[in-house]
């Protein structure tokens, strides 16, 4: 699931460039956190993966990511989106 993007003929509300965050869930299983990364990384090379965030939910089952990009166009995050939400081990990204 991914956030809406206006359609291409609307303006953007976004500002670029500006810090956006963006949260993925999956579950908590080996290679997420690795493979979010990855898909980050490909699209914003400068995100430093050291200010990741990571949630667990309260029964361990879902683990929850926040990457705070450096967004600098609104191509930049609609790819981001469309890989994450491609992968098999993300849940939802928003």
């Amino acid at each position: 699931m991914t956030e809406p993007v206006p359609a291409p003929d609307q303006p953007s509300l976004i500002v670029y460039p500006s810090d956006f965050p963006i949260k993925i869930m999956g579950h908590a299983q080996p290679g997420f956190t690795d493979a979010v990364l990855s898909i980050i990384q490909h699209h914003a090379p400068d995100f430093d993966k050291r200010t990741m965030e990571a949630r667990t939910s309260s029964k361990a089952k879902y683990l929850s990511l926040t990457c705070t990009i450096r967004a600098v166009s609104r191509e930049q995050l609609d790819a981001i989106y469309q890989e994450l939400s491609g992968h098999p081990m993300v849940v939802m990204a928003l």
